[in-house]
């Protein structure tokens, strides 16, 4: 209860505010409401997904003036008109989202800032929209036979929609498709290796960021029942990304702190300043400018996580797993099948060939080791047989089809999981949420059913996977712990709990045992030899010699991308060229 109560506080204060509070601050609270829809959009899209946009302001504008044009022009009905403004912000987000998403780093952020500057004089430009003076004459929004024809009445509305779209957003993130979401962050390459589409997640979460900001913009319609092209400028586009900044990009809360406390502080620098100057102008913006960025200095990860924690409530952090039905898994083939095999495989980059003329095998029940001197090519290797690089020539086989075509989500869905050399994990994430993400592919619920919480049976049964395999690689202790506080061995083998989650018939692991004491890789080793028992595929690259001559069935040495030797462990290790390679000689 006591974890509650702020909450219940806020929301009884928001229900007694209008009876209680003067015109002027219930107008203030429907702005803050109307902003904070927006900038709920931006956490989605830029706090958590790492999307920076510039233009939401035009999203609210296509909102404001589809409702205005169907009610005045037409005589429509509101509601009719936020269906119509749903459809056409959600038809131009996806055409904006084809031609932006593809874009990275700096040009991401100048694509949006393009199509928002465009829209924004479109509005301005269209005669029957009113050009640059507007639309008038917008009805009063009725809701169950009752008016909404004053702020008051308006205000609860605002507030509702409001609510009920921080509620989706946490259901939302809180979910199998929310993980996809959390992972575009810093995590995009090992996403896609779990089988995460991520060019699709990129384009849901911009497209509910749009959604947000036209509903947004239908409820600023009706209330002001006047649109003009001037709330809908570029300039509003950056203050909306400043309230998500500053309240906290990562936090769902955090966009109405965001929009609360730069509300406020505009209003108060235009009431205050001129008095201080004795003229008017815009020397709010300077003092603005100039606070925030004291306050990104002061608190980079926005005031949301500072004011949880002045909130003296402590939080119970023991979580369980609730039993589910377990998932189902894939039938193992018999043991000596092949898994996969390459075959005169080559991977070129510009002039520089990393592999040359590699073909090799691996079988159903056996633990392939592919080793080397560092630089051999070996995990360019790796790349190219889980589909995130393509060959330049040659062929890779897995179950006897050919994949050197596929990109990596789809060597996922086939049966193949892998790690990565350098550990690729979600540090703020938990342990158990780092590895449910390997079973994406193993749910089918979509983002309609995770924001309504309709999909927690599958949700359940999902963490309840990712638990047994922590279990059975000894991290059970671990589930709730934040993934980057565990130390470097104890992360790789969270990998490979990531990648059993995938339900693979291959195991992909590159250098599974770098960081791990003697004691731990005994256990890993036991591990994979336990897998190896149960039918499925280990191709391993290790540079511990140990490690590898005590549990690999056969050995492959590369050198320059090239493969020198072949054979069982034994007989690689009296090679003389592969002493050559490693010790350069055999004396």
């Amino acid at each position: 209860m006591k974890q509650r109560l702020p909450l219940l506080v806020f929301l009884a204060v928001l229900v007694l505010a209008p009876p209680l509070l003067p015109e002027f601050y219930v107008t203030l609270l429907n702005y803050i409401g109307l902003y904070s829809i927006v900038a709920l959009g931006l956490v989605l899209l830029t706090g958590v997904g790492g999307l920076t946009s510039f233009g939401q302001a035009a999203f609210v504008g296509l909102g404001a003036y589809a409702t205005g044009y169907l009610s005045t022009a037409h005589e429509l009905s509101p509601w009719l008109g936020l269906l119509a403004g749903l459809g056409i912000t959600a038809a131009v987000a996806l055409v904006l989202g084809f031609l932006t998403l593809r874009l990275s780093g700096h040009y991401l952020p100048l694509g949006t800032i393009a199509w928002g500057l465009s829209l924004y004089f479109l509005f301005g430009n269209l005669e029957f929209l009113g050009g640059h003076t507007g639309l008038t004459g917008i009805p009063v929004l009725e809701l169950a036979g009752f008016r909404l024809d004053t702020g008051r009445e308006f205000y609860y509305l605002i507030w509702v929609v409001l609510l009920g779209a921080v509620l989706a957003t946490q259901n939302l993130l809180d979910s199998r498709e929310g993980r996809a979401i959390r992972a575009l962050k810093g995590g995009g390459l090992m996403a896609e290796s779990m089988g995460v589409d991520t060019a699709r997640t990129k384009t849901i979460i911009f497209l509910v960021a749009a959604l947000f900001a036209c509903v947004s913009g239908w409820l600023y319609a009706h209330l002001q029942r006047f649109v003009n092209p001037t709330p809908f400028g570029l300039h509003i586009g950056i203050e909306y990304l400043f309230m998500a900044v500053v309240g906290g990009a990562a936090h769902v809360w955090g966009a109405l702190v965001g929009a609360g406390v730069l509300t406020i502080l505009k209003q108060w620098l235009q009431d205050i300043l001129p008095q201080i100057f004795g003229q008017s102008g815009n020397f709010e913006v300077i003092f603005f400018g100039i606070m925030l960025i004291l306050v990104l200095q002061r608190a980079r990860d926005g005031l949301w996580p500072w004011l949880v924690r002045l909130v003296p409530v402590k939080v119970d952090r023991q979580r369980t797993v609730a039993e589910a039905e377990p998932l189902p898994c894939r039938q193992m083939p018999a043991a000596g099948t092949v898994l996969l095999e390459v075959k005169d495989a080559r991977k070129q980059f510009g002039g520089l060939v990393a592999n040359d003329n590699m073909s090799l095998t691996v079988k159903a029940g056996e633990v392939m080791a592919l080793i080397g001197p560092n630089g051999a090519g070996k995990s360019t290797m790796f790349n190219c047989i889980s589909g995130v690089d393509p060959l330049t020539s040659g062929e890779i086989r897995f179950l006897g089809e050919r994949t050197d075509a596929l990109v990596s989500r789809e060597m996922a869905r086939r049966g193949m999981g892998r790690t990565f050399q350098h550990v690729r994990l979600l540090p703020t994430m938990s342990v158990l949420e780092n590895v449910a993400i390997g079973a994406h592919l193993r749910g089918a619920k979509g983002v309609l059913s995770s924001s309504l919480h309709l999909e927690r049976a599958e949700e359940a049964r999902l963490l309840a996977e990712a638990k047994r395999q922590l279990e059975r690689v000894g991290l059970g202790e671990h589930l709730f712990e934040e993934a980057g506080s565990l130390p470097l061995g104890q992360q790789r083998i969270l990998e490979i709990a990531r990648a059993l989650c995938v339900d693979p018939y291959l195991l992909l692991l590159d250098e599974p045992a770098a960081g791990l004491r003697y004691l731990e890789k005994q256990a890993l080793a036991e591990l994979l030899r336990k897998l190896r028992a149960q039918g499925m595929g280990i191709l391993l690259v290790e540079h511990d010699m140990d490690f590898v001559m005590g549990l690999a069935d056969r050995v492959v040495v590369m050198e320059f991308g090239e493969k020198i030797s072949e054979g069982l462990p034994e007989e690689v290790q009296k090679d003389p060229v592969v002493l050559e390679a490693y010790l350069g000689g055999v004396e």
